[in-house]
């Protein structure tokens, strides 16, 4: 029988907002729909890496930040949940962070990797009013697929721009990534 996990993710959506045209600001969200497929679990393991200072002013619900490690190039979060799940039980994590100097290049990356069954995966990159997006595709990195984006990139009401992708029952261990020039 094959193992599980502690956990499934039921919906996964990521933003990543950059707050000026230079790219050395800017904020990262995640909401994780999670369901609980053991009992007595008291954590949850959180994951980030990217180019910059990552990581800044770290905040999490439910729960709270109890341990960061970096064995490689993947930073480990450990989030105590504060009380044990049981099986079947639900949360949604929300978690943001700051980037400094992480996008300062003319072509730039930001993606997601499934470590965990998960049921939907939505990622979106927000630029700033000044300096939209030339040209975005997601690409799936294992499987070396690439999608061209143009279609869902849009300006929202107060000037910025959104791109984003979705899709359902994402690849396990897979890399979804929202490669762009601007």
């Amino acid at each position: 029988m094959a193992d599980e996990g502690m956990y499934e993710v039921l919906e996964y959506e990521t933003t990543l907002e950059l707050k000026n045209k230079v790219g050395n600001k800017a904020v990262f969200s995640k909401r994780q729909k999670v369901k609980y497929l053991q009992n007595n679990i008291i954590a949850y393991q959180d994951q980030a890496w990217g180019d910059g200072d990552i990581l800044l002013d770290y905040s999490c619900s439910p729960g709270i930040e109890a341990d960061r490690y970096r064995p490689d190039q993947k930073t480990y979060i450990l989030i105590s949940l504060r009380e044990e799940k049981q099986k079947g039980d639900m949360d949604e994590f929300h978690i943001e962070w700051g980037v400094k100097d992480g996008f300062l290049r003319s072509d730039e990356q930001w993606g997601a990797t499934i470590s965990h069954r998960t049921h939907f995966l939505k990622s979106q990159v927000i630029f700033p009013k000044s300096r939209p997006p030339i040209q975005a595709w997601a690409v799936e990195q294992l499987t070396n697929k690439k999608h061209l984006l143009d279609q869902t990139t849009t300006q929202l009401p107060d000037g910025r721009w959104l791109v984003q992708w979705e899709t359902k029952r994402p690849r396990l261990h897979e890399n979804y990534v929202i490669k762009w020039e601007w």
